[in-house]
């Protein structure tokens, strides 16, 4: 469903795996990390150093994480309050994690039973489309915040004429 970078173990697709350390449980293990032999190579795309895709995957999960563009203070507190909002509402989107990978603005868990009730072709379409959308939603937030913030400079300044 995702790029490789190790003999293509992220296209394969991800596979019902029980723990080896505890009998009878499936475990994200791109979250707990006890077995190296189950982990892939992490991958990082970068456009530059403050954008850039963290892709973490294993026998049976995958964690995207996701750094946004943030070019000045006012994106910074857009940015952290539109992905605190999300975070918040992370059971309504499943794959969300509640808390990000640090050094990054907000992290995607797909484990192998989203990929066997959801369509696969569909989680990586909401990614993508996510991580389109996500700077043009910041962008028009900051549009807006200027243009109320300008509305208010001239009702302000209108009592001292």
């Amino acid at each position: 469903a995702v790029v490789s970078t190790q003999s293509g173990h992220y296209g394969r697709g991800l596979e019902n795996f029980y723990s080896q350390r505890v009998e009878r449980h499936n475990k994200p293990e791109v979250e707990i990390r006890s077995s190296k032999e189950v982990l892939f190579t992490p991958l990082e795309i970068c456009r530059n150093e403050k954008e850039k895709v963290l892709i973490e995957g294993s026998i049976n999960s995958l964690r995207m994480s996701i750094a946004i563009k943030q070019a000045d203070d006012i994106e910074k507190i857009l940015c952290h309050k539109f992905m605190r909002f999300m975070m918040m509402r992370a059971e309504n989107f499943f794959i969300l994690r509640r808390k990000p990978i640090e050094g990054y603005d907000i992290s995607f868990l797909i484990t192998n039973y989203h990929t066997e009730q959801m369509y696969k072709h569909k989680l990586v379409d909401f990614v993508m489309e996510f991580m389109t959308e996500i700077d043009k939603e910041i962008s028009e937030m900051k549009l807006c915040l200027n243009g109320r913030g300008r509305i208010s400079a001239v009702e302000f300044l209108k009592n001292f004429n």
